[in-house]
């Protein structure tokens, strides 16, 4: 067991056991493949909008299916759910992490009723598929501005541009 990730039912089981140290809960979803300082300043500001602050991580199949091969690219995600989970448990401002199979969070979002749903300001609320899902829970939804225009796509990019 890695200190800091749950499975759904224990994360639950641990909002309804104390949810004064939970609540008001953040929730955020991604892949978080290459760990960067743009994920690290998202987290970092997404914390401050609440309690406790939990990630939904992407399992290794519905990161494959988001991002498709590419000719030329290594399939995604380059490192496995379980250690990117370890290394998001890890950080400071991330209380908890849960792994899901599926390509979007409506089912964690609808279990765990976030207060505050957030994401990148690379998004827009037209586009964001778990957008009704907050609505249905009564949660608010927040775009945190894009401090460091990075992602793992591009890190993955300049690696294999400097090699070939």
């Amino acid at each position: 067991m890695i200190p800091g990730v749950y499975t759904l039912t224990e994360l639950q089981q641990a909002i309804a056991a104390a949810p004064s140290r939970w609540r008001p809960l953040v929730f955020t979803n991604g892949c978080f493949d290459l760990l960067h300082v743009g994920h690290i300043r998202y987290l970092q500001s997404a914390k401050t909008l609440g309690r406790s602050l939990v990630v939904g991580l992407n399992h290794d199949a519905s990161v494959a299916a988001i991002k498709p091969n590419t000719p030329g690219q290594p399939p995604r995600p380059i490192v496995p759910a379980e250690q990117r989970a370890e290394l998001l448990a890890a950080l400071k401002p991330v209380d908890a992490v849960v792994v899901f199979a599926e390509t979007t969070a409506d089912p964690l979002i609808t279990a765990l009723k976030p207060d505050v749903y957030v994401k990148g300001g690379d998004y827009q609320l037209e586009i964001l598929p778990e957008a009704s899902s907050v609505r249905a829970c009564g949660g608010q939804i927040e775009f945190v501005p894009v401090e460091v225009p990075t992602s793992s796509t591009a890190i993955i990019n300049r690696i294999l541009q400097s090699s070939g």
